[in-house]
């Protein structure tokens, strides 16, 4: 098939997160090719009648979608496959509908909430009813940004006297922000793929915080996913073995992810982030219906620890796609 890989336009100046993208495009590209199919790039922006002229012109019989933002901003993410619908073009990952929903922090939470899924309790910097009843301590995050953008040892308050100047900075820095109580405790993650049976659950991953201070936040940050040199880089590790005595809340974890999955309505691909607190609780924080895909992303070592290849992750995503269309 001619195949087209449509990602975010990106520049010199865009931040790592972003150019990160350009990993992934030279990644699928090169599983495409040796699927024998024939794929080409195409870098999409805020212009959307380019990029439909482009599209139109190609043709393909399908498009991989890797577009995570438009412009350096993750509000947009829904505009790619929002094109593809109005082009009847078949896509891979998640609908239009998905997209927007598990981006917006907020809809998303709302919407675990009335499912019965456990998510810690929020409230948003432009609507704030819930706040005097928020437990301390707390992190604030933006709302549509993913890839721990705009997060930083800053972003934990633990006192209400200044939640209101981080929340004020924060919110200048990267639009409207969730306050979340944060959940001291463990982080998992668990990666889904499509399958012909229906998702899989690929084996867990945990961060650890090795050599973290006492008092330094167990959590990850910017830094710990994009700066190379940084401490928390270095020292937030990922694994996959656990002891017999965490099977119980392992198989917790896997059936909290399948209800995500169907609550979403997702499509070939997402990962799920957890938190456990220390009573053992697990608490969904956010679900990412289009996660990375980088040869080095968690999801693709997931995919590994199951005893996939990327060539073969790649086409189950597809195949998902087209078993819709």
């Amino acid at each position: 098939m001619k195949v087209v890989v449509l990602y975010s336009e990106v520049s010199n100046q865009s931040s790592p997160d972003d150019l990160d993208v350009l990993v992934q495009v030279d990644a699928v590209v090169r599983a495409l090719k040796k699927m024998r199919h024939s794929p080409i790039a195409i870098a999409m922006s805020l212009d959307l009648h380019s990029a439909m002229q482009q599209l139109t012109s190609e043709n393909p019989h399908f498009v991989f979608n890797l577009v995570e933002s438009l412009n350096g901003m993750g509000r947009f993410i829904h505009f790619a496959p929002a094109v593809l619908d109005q082009l009847n073009l078949p896509y891979s990952g998640s609908s239009t509908h998905a997209l927007y929903i598990t981006t917006n922090k907020v809809e998303s939470k709302k919407q675990l909430k009335s499912a019965g899924i456990p998510t810690p309790p929020w409230f948003s910097s432009e609507s704030r009813e819930e706040r005097r009843h928020l437990p301390l301590p707390c992190i604030i995050k933006p709302i549509w940004e993913d890839a721990s953008v705009g997060i930083d040892e800053n972003s934990l308050v633990y006192q209400k006297d200044q939640l209101d100047d981080v929340l004020r900075e924060k919110t200048i820095h990267h639009g409207e922000c969730l306050v979340e109580s944060y959940i001291n405790g463990r982080e998992f993650n668990l990666s889904l793929l499509a399958g012909a049976d229906g998702p899989d659950v690929l084996p867990p991953a945990e961060m650890l915080f090795r050599h973290f201070p006492e008092n330094k936040p167990h959590i990850v940050d910017y830094r710990a996913k994009w700066d190379e040199e940084s401490f928390e880089y270095k020292n937030t590790i990922r694994t996959f073995d656990f002891p017999k005595s965490d099977l119980a809340l392992l198989e917790q974890l896997r059936e909290l992810a399948l209800r995500c999955w169907f609550l979403f309505a997702l499509r070939g691909y997402a990962r799920v982030d957890f938190r456990v607190d220390k009573s053992g609780r697990p608490w969904v924080l956010e679900v990412n219906a289009n996660p990375c895909i980088s040869p080095d992303s968690g999801f693709v070592a997931a995919s590994e620890k199951a005893g996939l290849t990327y060539g073969q992750v790649i086409e189950r995503i597809m195949n998902d796609s087209m078993r819709v269309t």
